[in-house]
């Protein structure tokens, strides 16, 4: 029986990552994956779907040509065409994936099955392997719902839909959170009629209410039917040509032993510390099987710290400081907390606040919609937060992330030079009038 220190289950982006940080330190490795490098972010996720985010965005904009002096005459997509576009994309990342573990002398990549048999032995179908630390990293897969079951042909999970070769004349998307946002947005740009409908009171429910309140506004100008505090199955799914089911993703937890030989669960989810390691000291968890926030950054660097905690550099996971971005049209961002999370813990705080319709850069773009706001306490002038709704916003949160990070104060911020026109700069715009009057 061959021995490893590590037996990583899962080559999704955590388990990947996993793989190269125990590499660099120097710990013997097993990568163990039935199917595809890079699970759902690189294969069916982040990557396929910001392909086509970006397709739309591009086909929306060129539609704007004349505004700029162009003449581009009746521009239109070709289905089939983007789809191999994109699937030759993930297969150059894929294969890029496959010779960057190929390369690392401490990693051994086993294409198979992982099926626990005990706390330091992994089943691989005929042989055994044995570890003295084991990541479990399984991932996720679309949720059904009890009586609305995907069949790959009108009932279509975010994976099978992806496979379209032809664009529906109308699709009903089921559940407004992030997926079914970012799917409504592009589906929309490529003239596709669209209808989202979400149990809950409003889209995005776990992001800042007036984003929120902004993105519903925005997607009605589109032409997009919203029905919020609906029940899909009091709607006719007769009148629609497709529809997309995403009600949120199921860890990938049963069937590879974990329930016998102990690991406690939660809602389906394997408990773990702040340490990533779970009730059996010698296994932790990462990613999509563990975590309640079900993205791709989250899963590599809570991957991360569970190797390093395994190799005894102790650090502890810090869920404040993850940034949430969701690629609609325009994109929404935010990190740490919202005036609401402020007020449960009683902490007093300013709210400054720039609209994009006063940026120059977002003028010069034409995508003026949107905000930025930032949340700080009153007492310590520390920033505790930030939501944005508007161009690029899942790149300009960026920033207001190292700035909690680094408890930097309202003031340092203000004072900060951002170079005009840029989009960066209505971060500085936003916090100017409270800080220094105009």
């Amino acid at each position: 029986m061959k021995s490893y220190d590590i037996g990583i289950v899962g080559a999704g982006w955590a388990g990947f990552n996993a793989a190269l940080r125990a590499d660099s330190l120097g710990l013997k490795t097993a990568l163990i994956e039935e199917g595809e490098l890079g699970g759902t972010c690189l294969n069916r996720g982040c990557i396929p779907t910001k392909f086509l985010v970006q397709t739309a965005k591009i086909l929306s904009q060129t539609k704007k040509a004349a505004q700029y002096g162009l003449e581009i005459s009746n521009p239109s997509i070709k289905i089939s065409e983007t789809k191999q576009a994109k699937d030759n994309l993930v297969k150059n990342l894929r294969d890029k994936l496959d010779n960057l573990i190929s390369s690392k002398k401490n990693i051994t990549l086993i294409r198979a099955k992982a099926q626990l048999i005990s706390k330091n032995e992994i089943s691989l179908g005929e042989e055994k392997i044995s570890c003295k630390y084991i990541l479990i990293a399984s991932g996720s897969r679309p949720k059904e719902l009890a009586n609305l079951k995907f069949d790959n042909k009108k009932m279509l999970s975010s994976d099978q839909i992806l496979k379209l070769e032809t664009l529906p004349k109308n699709i009903l998307i089921i559940g407004g959170g992030v997926i079914g946002c970012e799917f409504a947005s592009v589906f929309s740009n490529l003239a596709t009629e669209v209808t989202i409908v979400e149990f809950l009171e409003r889209l995005l429910p776990p992001e800042d209410p007036e984003v929120s309140k902004k993105l519903e506004s925005l997607f009605k100008k589109r032409k997009i039917t919203i029905k919020t505090k609906t029940d899909a199955e009091t709607l006719d799914l007769n009148a629609f040509e497709k529809v997309l089911l995403c009600t949120g993703r199921a860890p990938n937890n049963s069937g590879i032993g974990l329930e016998e030989i102990g690991i406690r669960f939660e809602k389906g989810r394997v408990i773990t510390d702040e340490y990533m390691r779970t009730n059996i000291e010698n296994i932790y968890a990462a990613g999509d099987s563990t975590s309640t926030k079900q993205l791709a950054h989250v899963a590599a660097h809570q991957a991360v710290l569970a190797i390093e905690n395994m190799a005894g550099i102790k650090t502890a996971f810090d869920y404040r400081l993850i940034p949430n971005c969701i690629f609609t049209d325009p994109e929404v961002a935010s990190v740490g907390m919202d005036e609401n999370i402020a007020q449960e813990c009683a902490i007093e705080t300013i709210v400054d606040r720039f609209d994009f319709m006063g940026s120059s850069m977002a003028k010069i773009i034409q995508e003026t919609d949107g905000f930025i706001k930032i949340i700080s306490d009153k007492q310590t002038d520390k920033v505790l937060g930030a939501a944005i709704i508007g161009p690029r916003a899942t790149e300009l949160i960026a920033i207001l992330s190292v700035v909690i990070h680094a408890g930097m104060k309202r003031k340092d911020l203000g004072e900060t030079i951002f170079a005009h026109p840029t989009l960066s700069e209505a971060i500085g715009e936003a916090l100017r009038k409270g800080l220094h009057g105009f």
